[in-house]
This record gives C-alpha cells, structure tokens and sequence, in this order.
C-alpha cells in the first residue's frame, strides 16, 4: 500500500515529472472500492454481520462519537473555528473501508470471528458515513443551520435501498446469475457479474443517496446466499485486485510533500491522534465487550487509519 501511495505521489500534480490524469484515476479508482467491498459481501452473511451486532452496533457508534471529539478538541487548540472543527472530528472518526480489507485479507484474518467483527464494525460506520455525508455540505451553510428534512429524507432512502434488495433482490439477483450460467457462456456469465455489481452500486448512489461501496456490499452479501457465489468471487477476482491498486494511487496523488512540510506539526499530531487515539478508545472499550481480547486487537489496529 505504501508503495503505490508513492507511485501516486510520483506522477501527482506536486512533483516534477509526468503528471497524471487525476479525474480518470479517480473514476478507475471508485471501481476498485466497488469491486472490494463486492468481494467482501460474497464472504460475509448477513448472518454474520448479526452474530456481531452486540460489538459492532455499540462499539462504532461511541468509537467514532468519542473520535470526533478528540478531534474537535485538537482543532480548537490550533485555534481553528467551531464548525472547522466539526468536520475534522467528523473526517478523522470513520475508518477507510478499502485498507482495513486489504490488511484483512493480506493477512488471513478476513473469515476468522476476528475479521468479521471488524468488518461488521466498519459496515456499521459505513452506515455512519452517509449521514456525515449528508452533513458535511449543511455544516458549509452560511446560514449554520443543519437541514432536518433532508436528512430524514436521505435516511429513509437508504432504509428503502436495504429494505428493496433484502425483498425483490434477494429473489432477482440469484435468479438472474442462475439463468445465464445455464447459457454456459462464460463471457455471458463475467459480464452480468460486471452488470449487477456495478449497477446496483450506482442505483445505490443515485437513487438511494447511498455510497457505492455500500451499495456493491449489498449486492454480494445477496449473491453470496447463491451456491454460484464461489464462481462469481472467482471471476471478480482479478478486476478487483487490479482496480484496488488505483485507489491508493489516486490517494496518492492528492498528497502535497511541500504542503505536509510546511504543516508538519498539526500533520504529526493528527496522525498521532488517529493512530494511538483511536487504537486507545477501542481497546478501552474491549473492556466493556465479553469478546476475546485479540478480536479487540484486531479491531483497533485496523481501525486505527481514516
């Protein structure tokens, strides 16, 4: 990862050199986190996810109520305003969906219970993310004031998506993929693989107001109830590993070396805040949870990164 974070910075706008196509990147970019966490719904059943509800539900919700406000509480002692405060304590409470996977799966640990509380975890603070979304833009008002029905609105069009695929897909979806594979096409087979996965994350977004990669989860949780479900992880495979790679290179080129110098103080304790602070909170919170101490561990050191 740390790797192609440098290629990023190599070919980014802030070194000299070839420069590259950043908005391309970026696009290739979200197909990699749609094709990531599509992957992951193939291995992890909403069964799952329930058996993990009493760790994952409470634990995210204080973990990132107690992270925005360790966040909060560093920008005012730079000085900086309230709502600029806000937003960073909001920016730096949820996790990054695409390395906690990859460092699950790198190291084995994604079908052990270990991995499937930190990945129920993380669904949980995906959820989190589409209200802060929804936030972000009502916290740049000019008027400061938060928009409730939009809000309302946008939480019940995701309670709408999840509701939509747990009833009608879960029928259409495995009936769909049974269908073309009796073709025994296989270019028939990747290409309604492709389809589904990416047509039902960009539904998610569009009509739901719900994030691609939450969308491209749901997808392959509901696939993963077909037995079809090993040949599609199979066929997935390789788009998913190559597009993943551009995600961190397109982080990568975001980044600006003279920028992070000139700032190095607030950088160095931001990035001590989220790394220490926030593998901190979790462990403390393993005391609250009859879990066994490594899936905490687990949990926090994955955790600890945005």
């Amino acid at each position: 990862i740390v790797g192609y974070l440098l290629a990023g910075i190599l070919i980014g706008p802030f070194t000299p050199g070839f420069v590259g196509d950043i908005a391309t990147i970026q696009q290739l970019a979200e197909l990699g986190v749609i094709f990531l966490m599509f992957g992951v719904g193939l291995h992890f059943s909403f069964q799952d996810l329930w058996r993990v509800r009493d760790i994952a539900i409470p634990g995210a919700l204080i973990q990132t109520a107690l992270a925005s406000l360790l966040g909060f509480g560093l920008s005012q002692l730079w000085g900086w305003g309230t709502l600029a405060g806000v937003v960073l304590g909001l920016a730096i409470s949820v996790a990054s969906t695409v390395v906690l996977l990859r460092g699950l799966m790198d190291n084995s640990l994604l079908n052990t219970s270990h991995g499937q509380a930190a990945v129920g975890w993380l669904v949980m603070e995906d959820i989190i993310s589409v209200i802060l979304l929804v936030l972000m833009p009502l916290l740049s008002s000019s008027n400061n004031t938060i928009d409730w029905r939009a809000l309302a609105l946008t939480l019940l069009k995701a309670a709408s998506f999840i509701v939509l695929m747990f009833l009608a897909g879960a029928r259409l979806i495995p009936w769909l993929l049974e269908r073309v594979a009796q073709t025994r096409s296989r270019e028939l087979f990747i290409l309604a693989i492709l389809a589904i996965t990416l047509g039902v994350a960009m539904g998610a977004a569009e009509l739901f107001g719900v994030s691609l990669a939450l969308g491209a989860f749901v997808a392959g949780a509901i696939i993963s109830q077909s037995h079809l479900s090993h040949q599609v992880g199979a066929d997935v495979f390789a788009f998913r590993e190559a597009f993943s790679v551009l995600f961190f290179v397109s982080v990568g080129m975001l980044v600006n070396p003279v920028f992070l110098w000139q700032n190095l103080g607030q950088v160095a304790s931001l990035t001590l805040l989220v790394v220490l602070g926030k593998l901190l909170i979790v462990i403390f919170m393993g005391l609250l949870f009859p879990r066994p101490a490594k899936t905490f561990l687990v949990v926090a050191v994955g955790l600890s990164q945005i």
